[in-house]
């Protein structure tokens, strides 16, 4: 988290509340294999805590509702022009 948010004590505070937020969390949709980023923002210091949580389940479902087929492919990987020369 950065600065922006406030200071240690405030940081510190969203950083309990989100990691509390989806501890309790009944059927966390989190998958193995993946990594996952929360960004933080400041109403999530403010916001009722079962908003928040609804907030977070409404996350993980966006993301794996886009990417139904599992992991994302392989970015293609385009041949060098050293690479197009050994082929002739």
């Amino acid at each position: 988290m950065t600065k922006k948010l406030g200071n240690s004590v405030v940081r510190n505070r969203i950083r309990r509340r989100l990691k509390e937020a989806l501890r309790n969390l009944p059927d966390l949709s989190a998958r193995p294999g993946y990594d996952y980023v929360i960004v933080a923002r400041q109403a999530a210091l403010n916001q009722a805590f079962p908003a928040l949580q609804e907030e977070l389940t409404r996350a993980f479902a966006e993301i794996h509702a886009a990417r139904q087929g599992g992991r994302p492919a392989k970015p293609r990987r385009f041949a060098t022009a050293t690479e197009k020369k050994r082929k002739d």
